[in-house]
């Protein structure tokens, strides 16, 4: 969207999904800009500090955590405050497409897993781009692929996301998935800084004429994204911020690593922005 220096800045529409982690909490938050009511990889976090354990107290052995870690990653069970069981109920009500399950299954064993978003999640990422009626997305950090090709699949045939991602290896993984889908031809691969493909976007022309974008890259950079995507995102599109709970670390004084602090930052800037309506769920 644009806004005229004359005229007060429009107002913006922000809906929550769910935004989910292994452990503690997380949450995404989505913003979604509208002049009238609208229609409708980083690293992982630092750890907490070190509570003294009971002498008589045991641990998993690293070998045990490990293979845990894996065996969650691989059926994608990230899903806030839910039980084995009742995520595998979960689970058994996804629709889920066969090529993003064997995606999900390979992206267990790399390191990093604990970003792929899990399959509900990129079930509702996919709806929300039906809802809209989305031709133009945006992915600012793609990882190996799991959300981007969930919306390239719910794109229709003319469709165009351009997914940005600066690690090259998992970024192979994700371009062979989209070939194995049918949908690379949609995909718009951007090898780069997130924010110097934002910015190119903008030079060339393309200012709100993008309809839907999700962003789980650094955190560090979020309010720079987030106000170039306002810039991209056409009037009554939708912005998606994942992890704006932190696994529960931005609730934490004693937390205050680089990370932690700019999602605080962002959030509170988000809440003031009279640009936009927002809502955060975990």
């Amino acid at each position: 969207w644009a806004v005229s220096p004359s005229l007060p800045p429009p107002a913006a529409f922000a809906a929550a999904t769910l935004g989910l982690g292994v452990g503690p909490p997380q949450a995404r938050a989505l913003a979604s800009a509208a002049t009238s009511p609208p229609l409708g990889h980083c690293s992982p976090p630092c750890p907490r500090p070190r509570r003294r354990r009971s002498l008589c107290s045991s641990s998993p052995s690293s070998a045990a955590m490990t293979a845990l870690a894996v065996e969650e990653a691989r059926r994608g069970r990230k899903q806030l405050g839910m039980d084995p069981p009742l995520y595998d109920y979960l689970l058994s009500n996804v629709r889920e497409h066969p090529v993003l399950r064997d995606l999900r299954e390979e992206t267990a064993s790399m390191r990093g897993s604990q970003m792929q978003v899990s399959p509900a999640q990129a079930q509702l990422l996919a709806m929300l781009v039906q809802i809209l009626g989305a031709d133009r997305c945006i992915e600012v950090g793609v990882y190996t692929g799991y959300s981007s090709l969930a919306v390239a699949l719910a794109l229709p045939e003319s469709g165009r996301l351009v997914a940005c991602e600066r690690d090259e290896r998992s970024l192979e993984v994700a371009k062979r998935y989209y070939q194995l889908a049918g949908v690379a031809h949609k995909v718009d691969v951007k090898h780069t800084l997130a924010v110097d493909s934002l910015r190119s976007l903008l030079e060339c022309g393309e200012a709100s004429s993008y309809d839907f974008a999700f962003v789980d890259a650094d955190k560090r950079m979020y309010e720079e994204y987030f106000e170039l995507l306002l810039k991209l995102v056409r009037v009554g599109g939708l912005i998606v911020m994942d992890n704006v709970l932190w696994y529960g670390r931005v609730a934490d004084p004693l937390v205050n690593d680089p990370n932690t602090i700019s999602i605080r930052d962002f959030n509170k800037k988000l809440l003031e922005d009279k640009r936009v309506t927002i809502s955060m769920s975990m």
